[in-house]
Order: C-alpha cells, then structure tokens, then sequence
C-alpha cells in the first residue's frame, strides 16, 4: 500500500483551478520529485497535502487514511511534515528555539531531546549556532534550521517546496546531500523542485506538472532520457 495516495485532486483558489485530476502515489521509503514551471500547481499540491487548502474533489489518503479535509495540525500528527518555500522561520527567535516549535505534537514532546541531537548531527552548523537568532543566518543555513525544525516532527513523510530556492550551488548541494542521507535513514520524500535535473538525480520516480494536470511520470532514468523533458527543462 502506498503511504500517501492523491485521487483525482482538483484545488482551485476561487473560480480558478490550479491543480486539475492530480493522481500520484508515493511508497513508504522512496524520494519522489514533482517537477515543472512557475504556475505549474506543485506548491498548491503540496499545500492540499497538509491541510493549508482542501480539495474541490478527489482524495488525499495517508496509510489508507483518508485526510483531505484535516487542519494542518491533524496533518501533522499523522505524520506528514511540509517545509514551505521561502522557509518561514522567526527570524526573531533562536535557531533552538525554532527547532523547538517543530516538536508539537505529543510524540514528537516526549523524543524531542533525541530528535534535537539528530537534528544536530545532521547539520552541524545548526548546534554552532543554536543561540544565534534564525533571521542572522545565511540563505543555506536558514534552509537547514527550517528543514531541522519539520524533522523534529519525528515525520514518516518529509514534503519540500523549493529547497535549493536562492541558494548559492555549493549550498544547494550540500542541503541535496542532506536530504539522500534523510531518505537513506528511513524518512519519505516528496520534493518540489525548479532545479529540475538535480531533482531527477536526487530522487528515486518523478511527476511532472505543467498547468495544473501530471503530464507525464516515471523512474529518474527514464524521465532524464526523455526528450521532452531535455528540451523543456533541460536546455538540451
């Protein structure tokens, strides 16, 4: 069984539909990548995903569960953890104290001291700099404390929206690295990406949006062959 499952998800922000019949399946342990261009509808998916927008139809389902309809916060304590673009951290409020807001849930309350040293050992930088405030932090190193805050959730499934977004490629490659060895240790991933050539490196099948509606899906191998997909987001 898969461990999230979209139905024929249909999300529009008043009379206009941004995702149109999106079906998708992402298996317990995979990295799987939605990819396509601006508008594309990837972050309204993820947004329906967990709970900040409800479906005009279809069904969103966890373990069989169904969710679409949830609030973000049931969302969460089911096991789904969303890292927005653009980070939204508070920037006036430590990095331990941002990673600390991540742990909300009861589970996530009782493992945090646990969670936190993993938190740690994952991104060093964010134990040098726990008393520092979040917004004095570079592009790269906010991008670590925000995607350390959602891990503190303890999640099953781990949702990014534009991770490389604004970073220099040094940094960018080291959060990429950052996210292999997340999946590696057992988490799932669902992963928004404009990059899309390191997206289809990174993860294990693809989607690929372009106006609201999956127009085409597949393993990494076959989706960084296709033609199509070398013309239009490859430059090749």
């Amino acid at each position: 069984m898969a461990l999230l499952r979209l139905d024929d998800v249909e999300v529009a922000y008043g009379d206009m539909v941004a995702v149109r019949g999106v079906s998708l399946t992402v298996n317990a342990g995979e990295l799987v990548a939605i990819i396509g261009s601006n508008g594309a509808g990837k972050t309204t998916t993820l947004r329906a995903i967990s709970g900040l927008l409800t479906p005009r139809r279809g069904r969103i389902e966890l373990d069989g569960v169904r969710i679409d309809g949830l609030t973000s916060a049931d969302v969460v304590s089911r096991g789904i953890a969303h890292v927005p673009e653009g980070r939204q951290l508070f920037p006036t409020m430590s990095v331990l104290e941002n990673l600390e807001l991540g742990a909300r849930t009861p589970a996530a309350r009782v493992a945090r001291d646990e969670t936190l040293k993993s938190v740690f050992d994952l991104f060093p930088r964010l134990r040098e700099r726990r008393r520092q405030l979040a917004g004095s932090l570079s592009g790269g190193e906010q991008q670590m404390c925000a995607i350390g805050r959602a891990l503190m959730a303890r999640p099953r499934l781990l949702m990014l929206d534009e991770p490389s977004l604004g970073l220099a490629p040094v940094m960018v490659g080291a959060i990429f690295d950052n996210l292999t060895q997340i999946n590696r240790e057992g988490t799932t991933v669902l992963l928004v990406e404009q990059n899309v050539l390191r997206a289809l490196r990174l993860s294990h099948r693809a989607y690929v949006l372009e106006n609201g509606a999956i127009a085409l899906e597949g393993p990494r191998d076959r989706l960084l062959a296709d033609e199509g997909i070398k013309r239009a987001y490859l430059g090749r």
